[in-house]
């Protein structure tokens, strides 16, 4: 199968679709799912990488796995403050063995990849070299609650654009598929203004595509919605080293937990980074129900798309502490 879509809710209103359509009677270690096997997706507008349905809207969990992998970390207690389901994947209890910061950025313990690929572009934009490996022969020699699903993303330059390419093994549709496609469009940009061009269309090449039995009726809900295409979508990140941006918001994220919002020290920055590091901090306010000092934050917020994702979540914790 072969999706192109201008957006990610396009994608995700094909993808279900079709899996609804399906037995579920693919049944591996997680329980039954439908599934696709081998499937190519292609967002044609990477920056369209967030879902604006009030099922699928995740930009606080997205945004956490985000700074998870940036933060060249595999630790539990960073990335289940913003999606606590990551528990059931560690081993010890204090890692998640499959995590990718540290196969990004710190491969054998040194190997920088995301490094590696920008200066391979640099020299020569054309090549078919570069490639980030993810999953590793010897994640089969032991067993693990969670190896990488992903197996290596692409990029090349063509006509002046960065594209990329993610292969996957096995893809959640429901659950993995929203939150990858954020992640890795964020990484393509993220590349992209590195080299100093721009993004070109984004492609998910999936072994396995499956929905959960277990996720049949939300995948069905989110339909119901009668989501249409709109134009949403990010702005367009800023034509300079994103790298010193990156790392501020990352030493600011450990502060954000504590809420010591005066020390962030992320002023500086430009807007587009200043309203990550906002939603940031309203994630923290959520997880401690501070609605007033949310409309405090919101206030602060550049871009007012992000208000419908704010507004939705406060809907959300409001409905399920009455309940």
């Amino acid at each position: 199968m072969h999706i192109i879509e201008k957006t990610l809710d396009d994608i995700l209103n094909r993808v279900f679709t079709e899996l609804l359509k399906l037995p579920f009677d693919v049944i591996p270690t997680k329980g039954a799912s439908s599934e696709i096997f081998g499937c190519l997706i292609e967002l044609k507008n990477p920056r369209a990488r967030l879902s604006i349905t009030e099922t699928k809207g995740k930009a606080f969990s997205s945004l956490g796995e985000l700074f998870w992998y940036l933060s060249k970390t595999n630790a539990l207690k960073y990335i289940k403050y913003y999606i606590p389901q990551y528990v059931k994947s560690s081993d010890d209890n204090e890692t998640i063995y499959g995590g990718y910061g540290p196969r990004l950025f710190k491969k054998d313990g040194h190997i920088n990849q995301v490094n590696n690929v920008i200066e391979i572009l640099r020299k020569k934009p054309n090549s078919r070299r570069a490639v980030i490996q993810l999953f590793d022969a010897k994640d089969l020699i032991e067993q693990h609650k969670d190896i990488p699903c992903t197996t290596t993303l692409q990029f090349t330059v063509r006509n002046g654009k960065l594209i990329m390419m993610t292969s996957m093994r096995s893809n959640d549709a429901f659950l993995g598929l929203p939150h990858d496609i954020f992640c890795f469009t964020m990484l393509q940009e993220i590349i992209a203004v590195s080299l100093g061009i721009e993004i070109g269309s984004y492609h998910h090449a999936i072994g396995s595509l499956h929905l959960y039995k277990k996720n049949k009726l939300n995948a069905e809900k989110y339909l119901s919605e009668g989501t249409q295409s709109t134009n949403y979508q990010m702005p367009k990140m800023p034509i300079a080293n994103p790298w010193d941006s990156l790392q501020k918001i990352i030493s600011a994220e450990r502060l954000i937990r504590k809420e010591k919002f005066d020390q962030t020290n992320t002023n500086e920055l430009d807007p587009y980074w200043q309203d990550l590091t906002s939603l940031l901090k309203i994630h923290t306010l959520l997880k401690k129900k501070k609605y007033i000092k949310i409309e405090e934050v919101k206030k602060e917020i550049n871009n007012t798309l992000y208000h419908s994702f704010i507004d939705q979540r406060v809907k959300t914790n409001q409905k399920i502490k009455r309940h």
